[in-house]
């Protein structure tokens, strides 16, 4: 499939959202970008960091009326295409909505109030986690945008949308503690040492 994209060129592709349906495994491993259809890394250890970063977070977003999608299973639309976070938190009617349309579970941009990318160091994926989709989910509204890197290092990078833009806050890494409050019905407060996400 990838050899279908052609090389990465201005020009739009061929692809269009309902294209994901098409590709093996219902495109869980795709995202579409500028009409390409895109891999989309992972492996393990990404895995592992996605799912602890994620119950830590639903720990923290109890009271609060919102749902944390984990997985390639959730599609968010931005003006590119059709991105697939590795976490993203919306609120709940949203969420309801997406299941009983089935598949694809896709939402649009305006509803996230979280979305989280886990690097996958040194693939095709990390330049486009680090700085397209820094300016696609900003331009989306995308209240808060956090990176975590999981090697050599763990690190959290958190960008809070303002007036241009995301503004970055410092990087956090282990044995000191990462803080943030999403925004939703009832604003959550998340708090770890990214040490955790390593934890077994």
């Amino acid at each position: 499939m990838n050899g279908r994209r052609g090389n990465r060129r201005a020009d739009v592709g061929p692809y269009a959202g309902l294209d994901l349906r098409d590709v093996p495994g219902g495109g869980k491993g795709f995202e579409l970008e500028d009409g390409w259809l895109v891999e989309v890394a992972a492996g393990a250890r990404h895995n592992h960091v996605t799912q602890r970063l994620g119950r830590l977070i639903d720990a923290a977003a109890v009271g609060a009326a919102v749902h944390l999608c984990v997985g390639s299973g959730w599609e968010v639309s931005t003006r590119s295409g059709v991105r697939k976070p590795d976490i993203i938190v919306v609120p709940r009617e949203v969420a309801r909505a997406a299941v009983v349309a089935d598949v694809p579970k896709r939402v649009s941009g305006t509803e996230v109030r979280l979305a989280v990318e886990v690097i996958a160091p040194g693939s095709g994926t990390e330049r486009t986690d680090r700085v397209r989709k820094v300016r696609e989910y900003a331009a989306i509204g995308i209240p808060q945008y956090w990176i975590i890197e999981h090697q050599p290092d763990v690190l959290v990078h958190r960008m809070v949308l303002g007036d241009g833009g995301y503004g970055a806050d410092p990087v956090v890494g282990a044995g000191t503690v990462f803080e943030a409050v999403v925004d939703a019905d009832k604003p959550f407060r998340v708090a770890f040492d990214p040490a955790a996400l390593l934890a077994v």
